[in-house]
């Protein structure tokens, strides 16, 4: 069946068009906004993405420096093994101060390395302070290592005379 009606011929044109000059600079208009939005996102995380790498390698070297420098005697004139403890009954008097043989915890007072022997991005100092905890005699170990770019960590520890 076959319809000549002219509506029908009209709304049949119409149709089989295509899409007028408007629209499709709408679409163009519409496909970049929503790419520029996506790129914005797309360029704050490549930006961003090494962030938690650096931050990852920062504590890392902050946590080996803390960790050797816990390991050590609490004085020059604490026993091997601690016992008995400076200061304590029948032992020698602490004398807290720092030489070179980095053999306890005082040595490491105010020294700064460079972790990664490769490159000059990170630096490490360490800070060492007679304190107390609980009434007992401590040492307050900082570790803090640095960028370049003045992002730093600190992470610290107490060693206590026992």
């Amino acid at each position: 069946m076959r319809i000549n009606s002219p509506l029908f011929h009209s709304l049949n044109r119409r149709v089989s068009r295509g899409v007028s000059l408007i629209e499709l600079i709408v679409f163009i208009v519409v496909i970049s906004v929503v790419l520029g939005g996506l790129l914005g996102v797309y360029q704050f995380s490549v930006v961003n993405s090494a962030d938690p790498v650096k931050r990852l390698k920062m504590l890392q070297y902050a946590q080996a420096r803390l960790d050797a420098v816990m390991a050590l005697r609490y004085d020059e004139n604490t026993p091997s093994g601690g016992v008995p403890a400076c200061d304590s009954a029948g032992a020698l008097p602490c004398n807290n101060t720092t030489e070179t043989d980095y053999d306890d915890v005082d040595d490491y007072h105010d020294v700064t390395d460079w972790p990664d022997s490769s490159s000059a991005f990170y630096s490490r100092a360490v800070a060492v302070e007679l304190t107390s905890l609980n009434g007992l005699p401590a040492k307050l170990i900082q570790v803090t290592v640095t960028t370049t770019d003045g992002e730093s960590l600190t992470l610290a520890g107490y060693r206590v005379n026992f």
